[in-house]
């Protein structure tokens, strides 16, 4: 229940911040210090940006740094977005949980015996439970060890397919059809938004930290509400008429394809959705973006084809086909577009 009630206060906050944000696009005037006026290596665009504090909790002194950026064209007449990540202590630029082992097995990262072993003597609900107690058993230890000599530290757990980045120095990149990907995109955000000059241009305080980091130390997170399941939450504003979605890039073994499925699937049980729109593929141009199923006309399931963790990174255009199309309420593109 802690966790539910902290997804309810997570909620309200960010209809607190969808408000505050909606005035900014009506009625920019009182906001004007948080607009940022040049922000460094950003080429010149055509729309308003913003970013600084919003007060969540006055007594406590807690605040939620935003960042918001208008739309192009006619602002005020577009949906207003709000992006929140998952993932312990994480910044909502990048989210972190832990890899399943079925997903390694199916994609040829660990051996059948090890699986075995795995799913036998340690299972995933019991390395996770024991993992976030500090009680790691030394058969769990073991086994994990076992999958990680396996998988290789040089395997991106977020996108199978993606090389890794060598150095935070060297940076590389490769070739994902028909994008470019640089795989050491994380690394250059922490340097970048480690600048004077960036934070300078973004109204950043570095209160109790000296740095940006992806996941920070100083969260009061409490590690055991991550067994806590959440899902009723996303059933609560299904049930009140508010569309969901949910998708999965397909080559993430972080949060993989078919545990997101299965969980819609029983979602739409327990609230008697019929499937409306039945599995099938959808289309990006001339190419296959993914698979979806419909249930009723409020919850959305879809998979971007070869999308990692952070689809849009990894698949921009197919994601942009996937976000369009729900802020429209439109079905995903059910035929090809040729283009001779």
């Amino acid at each position: 229940m802690q966790c539910v009630a902290a997804a309810w206060r997570a909620m309200v906050m960010a209809a607190t911040l969808l408000r505050l944000c909606s005035a900014r696009v009506l009625e920019p005037e009182p906001f004007r210090s948080d607009m940022i006026t040049k922000l460094p290596g950003q080429p010149p665009v055509s729309f308003q940006q913003f970013s600084g504090y919003i007060t969540v909790d006055q007594l406590d002194q807690r605040a939620l740094f935003y960042y918001f950026a208008e739309a192009e064209v006619d602002p005020s007449t577009k949906p207003l977005v709000l992006w929140l990540n998952g993932g312990n202590t994480a910044s909502s630029i990048f989210s972190i949980q832990l890899p399943p082992i079925l997903f390694f097995w199916s994609h040829g990262l660990i051996s059948d015996s090890t699986y075995r072993i795995f799913t036998s003597a340690c299972n995933y609900s019991r390395y996770v439970s024991e993992y976030y107690r500090g009680s790691l058993s030394s058969v769990c230890q073991r086994v994990m060890s076992q999958v990680t000599r396996e998988t290789s530290r040089f395997v991106d757990k977020y996108d199978v397919t993606l090389d890794v980045c060598i150095s935070s120095v060297l940076s590389q990149s490769m070739v994902l059809s028909p994008q470019r990907v640089d795989v050491c995109v994380e690394d250059e955000t922490v340097r970048y938004l480690n600048r004077r000059d960036v934070q300078e241009a973004l109204h950043v305080h570095l209160d109790g930290v000296t740095k940006w980091t992806v996941c920070s130390s100083v969260l009061e997170y409490e590690l055991l509400n991550l067994e806590v399941p959440t899902i009723s939450v996303v059933g609560s504003l299904v049930k009140s008429g508010i569309p969901v979605l949910v998708y999965s890039g397909d080559q993430d073994s972080v949060i993989p394809l078919t545990g997101s499925r299965t969980l819609v699937q029983r979602l739409a049980n327990e609230l008697g959705l019929k499937t409306t729109v039945p599995y099938r593929v959808w289309f990006e141009g001339e190419q296959v973006g993914g698979w979806t199923q419909v249930y009723g006309d409020v919850l959305s399931f879809a998979t971007v084809r070869g999308a990692s963790h952070e689809a849009p990174f990894s698949q921009p255009e197919r994601s942009l086909v996937l976000f369009r199309a729900f802020l429209q309420r439109r079905p995903l593109p059910e035929t090809f577009t040729y283009a001779p």
